[in-house]
Protein backbone atom coordinates (compact mmCIF):
# COMPACT_ATOMS: atom_id res chain seq x y z
CA UNK A 1 0.00 0.00 0.00
CA UNK A 2 1.36 3.76 -0.77
CA UNK A 3 1.44 6.57 1.18
CA UNK A 4 -0.75 9.75 -0.09
CA UNK A 5 1.05 13.24 -0.10
CA UNK A 6 1.72 14.29 3.85
CA UNK A 7 1.08 11.37 5.06
CA UNK A 8 3.01 11.06 8.02
CA UNK A 9 5.23 8.06 6.59
CA UNK A 10 6.55 10.05 3.85
CA UNK A 11 9.73 10.61 5.83
CA UNK A 12 9.82 14.39 6.64
CA UNK A 13 10.44 16.17 9.53
CA UNK A 14 7.25 16.24 12.51
CA UNK A 15 7.09 20.06 12.93
CA UNK A 16 6.73 21.26 16.15
CA UNK A 17 5.91 24.97 18.01
CA UNK A 18 8.16 26.39 20.53
CA UNK A 19 6.43 25.09 23.55
CA UNK A 20 6.34 21.62 22.20
CA UNK A 21 9.77 21.88 21.65
CA UNK A 22 10.49 23.13 25.25
CA UNK A 23 8.39 20.11 26.55
CA UNK A 24 10.50 17.51 25.07
CA UNK A 25 13.54 19.38 26.16
CA UNK A 26 12.03 19.12 29.82
CA UNK A 27 11.17 15.16 29.11
CA UNK A 28 14.39 14.25 27.52
CA UNK A 29 16.32 16.19 30.85
CA UNK A 30 14.07 14.18 32.83
CA UNK A 31 14.96 10.71 30.93
CA UNK A 32 18.58 11.36 31.70
CA UNK A 33 18.64 12.32 35.25
CA UNK A 34 16.31 9.04 35.32
CA UNK A 35 18.29 6.57 33.67
CA UNK A 36 20.39 3.90 35.24
CA UNK A 37 24.03 3.35 35.76
CA UNK A 38 23.78 0.17 33.49
CA UNK A 39 21.98 1.90 30.55
CA UNK A 40 23.31 1.65 27.28
CA UNK A 41 26.43 4.33 26.54
CA UNK A 42 24.96 4.83 22.91
CA UNK A 43 21.45 5.14 24.18
CA UNK A 44 22.71 8.32 26.53
CA UNK A 45 24.43 9.35 24.04
CA UNK A 46 21.64 9.52 21.91
CA UNK A 47 19.31 11.54 24.38
CA UNK A 48 22.44 13.82 25.02
CA UNK A 49 22.49 14.64 21.56
CA UNK A 50 19.08 15.08 21.00
CA UNK A 51 18.91 17.38 23.87
CA UNK A 52 21.91 19.64 22.54
CA UNK A 53 20.15 20.11 19.54
CA UNK A 54 16.87 21.23 21.10
CA UNK A 55 19.07 23.72 22.61
CA UNK A 56 20.40 24.64 19.69
CA UNK A 57 17.33 25.05 17.94
CA UNK A 58 15.20 27.25 21.17
CA UNK A 59 18.40 29.04 20.73
CA UNK A 60 18.29 30.20 17.37
CA UNK A 61 14.48 30.92 17.70
CA UNK A 62 14.23 33.95 19.11
CA UNK A 63 16.93 35.48 16.60
CA UNK A 64 14.81 34.36 13.58
CA UNK A 65 12.05 36.04 15.13
CA UNK A 66 13.79 39.19 15.42
CA UNK A 67 15.05 38.65 11.71
CA UNK A 68 11.28 38.11 10.53
CA UNK A 69 10.03 40.91 12.26
CA UNK A 70 10.71 43.96 9.85
CA UNK A 71 8.29 45.39 7.40
CA UNK A 72 6.72 42.93 5.30
CA UNK A 73 5.28 44.99 2.46
CA UNK A 74 7.81 48.46 2.37
CA UNK A 75 6.12 51.22 0.53
CA UNK A 76 7.86 54.51 0.38
CA UNK A 77 6.48 56.85 2.52
CA UNK A 78 7.33 60.72 0.97
CA UNK A 79 8.62 61.57 -2.16
CA UNK A 80 7.09 61.33 -5.55
CA UNK A 81 3.68 59.82 -5.89
CA UNK A 82 3.46 56.62 -8.43
CA UNK A 83 2.28 57.40 -11.63
CA UNK A 84 -1.04 56.03 -13.17
CA UNK A 85 -0.88 53.09 -15.24
CA UNK A 86 -1.71 54.31 -18.93
CA UNK A 87 -4.53 52.13 -20.85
Amino acid sequence: MRAFHGQMSDNQPIRRTHAEKQKQLRDLRETLATMKSHTAPTLRESVQKRIRQLEAELAAAPALKESNAGPRNPRPTGGTPRRPRSI
